[in-house]
């Protein structure tokens, strides 16, 4: 078998898969997000173990961990997590989603050799910024750094002692020479951070280390190979099979991400696309994010006092967008607009204004967000056919149905099974531990293709239109 662990911001799941690729058990433990100020986002990296163990132990109550043959890490990008000459944990971990760093992020991607070497704009979510935060408002902790980490990277760490990263992840740092792919020297100069402080580099298909002794605690046999891994993103991409050049995935997680394979590297960081490596040697892809997707209708759900799946169950056959209109800009935007300041907001709404249409219209506005990232990728000649849906948002068919309108794309939809990021990490797994390559990524059989509704796509297009004049009004005032 093979182990998959993927370290969410909700949550750590461990996924196992047998020599066949087919799922044998999964087990997640949740996690919470500290917000100790307005745009923080942070946990304690301590927690991200103790929630490995939990859905370890768990996983183990039912099957044989020692029949573990290899392990792949996937999980959310950009953290920093900060490490003194002992190894010891510093601070909270700065997360992906936390926007505090939005002038040390400017400053930065006002310096033309961060957009030349990474390929991408020095956002405010990723990590190089996160560092220059610390230095200028915790001069004591960027002292005492030895070693900046990535979260899953951490787990690493705990499970093998060793301080390593790879491609996918490291690419969505700034300090990463994307086209090379190796840290740039330059970059951590400009940024008074050092190579010494960086963990060695392997590919996503490599192994980076084996199992540490304290692991058979776990059920887990030291001395097996732990994979290189990926980001949660990458790892979606080997999980689903999007892994060559005109495949493409939307996911509807916390976050949501337009995702396009490629074979070559090709960066247009003035469209605000993400352009990282894949989590295989020589493959790169281009990313759209936005920072609320399903994150959006948790938290609109909690407003009017329902659970996300019971709103959208309520919406019957899809219709077209009414006059209320969402955007979600709940913590700031990534793509294509790079706005750490701009806010969400409901706009819009009349007398006839109830739940239902305004769980559509949070609907609505996560696909119109996601049509802006089709947008910018259309420009740069990246133009996806199809999509394939993942994530769990993706289990609504009437926000499917959305996305496939909105985008004017059709969404594949797989048959029943985990193609997620977890899974993907157990691939690499196999790739780690047993030689193999890109074959072992087969793209999943299909159950359905949800088509876009072309009575609608009028209707809908004039939404958006409206939707990225509100983008215009809303910039203004946050």
């Amino acid at each position: 078998m093979y182990l998959g662990i993927d370290l969410g911001t909700s949550g750590v799941k461990a996924l196992l898969i047998d020599e066949d690729q087919a799922v044998v058990g999964s087990a997640t433990t949740e996690l919470t997000v500290s917000r100790p100020a307005p745009g923080w986002s942070e946990q304690d990296p301590a927690d991200w173990i103790a929630a490995t163990i939990t859905s370890l132990q768990e996983l183990g109550a039912q099957h044989d961990l020692l029949a573990v043959r290899g392990v792949g890490l996937s999980g959310q990008m950009h953290g920093a997590t900060l490490l003194d000459a002992s190894d010891q944990v510093l601070r909270p971990a700065i997360l992906w989603n936390d926007t505090r760093s939005h002038e040390e992020a400017a400053a930065l991607d006002a310096d033309p050799l961060f957009r030349v070497l990474t390929g991408n704009i020095v956002f405010p979510g990723f990590t190089a910024p996160k560092l220059g935060w610390v230095k200028k408002h915790e001069p004591e902790t960027f002292k005492k750094v030895r070693k900046a980490l990535l979260p899953k990277d951490f787990l690493r760490f705990w499970l093998t002692g060793d301080h390593v990263s790879e491609m996918s992840d490291a690419a969505g740092t700034s300090w990463l020479d994307t086209g090379a792919r190796s840290w740039s020297e330059s970059l951590l100069v400009a940024t008074d951070m050092t190579m010494e402080q960086m963990p060695r580099l392997v590919e996503g298909s490599e192994t980076s280390g084996v199992l540490r002794a304290a692991m058979a605690e776990y059920g887990l046999r030291p001395g097996i190979p732990l994979a290189g891994g990926a980001g949660d993103n990458a790892a979606s991409a080997i999980g689903a099979g999007v892994v060559g050049a005109g495949q493409a995935f939307v996911s509807l997680g916390t976050s949501g991400v337009l995702f396009a394979a490629g074979d070559g590297y090709a960066p247009a960081p003035e469209t605000a696309l993400h352009s990282f490596c894949h989590a295989l040697p020589d493959r790169w892809h281009q990313m759209g994010v936005i920072l609320a997707a399903s994150d959006a209708l948790t938290w609109y759900g909690q407003l009017v006092g329902e659970k996300p799946a019971e709103l959208t169950e309520q919406l019957g056959s899809l219709q077209a967008p009414g006059r209320a209109l969402f955007m979600p800009y709940l913590g700031g935007e990534r793509t294509p607009h790079n706005d750490a300041q701009v806010r969400g907001a409901f706009i819009g709404l009349e007398h006839v204004t109830d739940r239902a249409s305004g769980t559509r219209a949070v609907l609505e506005g996560v696909a119109f967000a996601l049509r802006d990232s089709l947008a910018a990728m259309q420009a740069t000649g990246t133009v996806p056919e199809r999509v394939l849906a993942l994530g769990g948002g993706s289990n609504s068919r009437y926000w499917l149905e959305v996305i496939a309108t909105a985008l004017n794309c059709p969404v594949d939809v797989p048959e029943d099974g985990d193609f997620g990021a977890a899974f993907g990490a157990a691939r690499l797994g196999i790739m780690a531990a047993e030689g193999a390559g890109a074959e072992i990524a087969k793209p999943p059989a299909i159950s359905e293709t949800i088509a876009p509704k072309h009575d609608l796509k009028d209707a809908f297009s004039e939404a958006y239109t409206r939707y990225r004049a509100t983008y215009t009004a809303l910039k203004e005032l946050s």
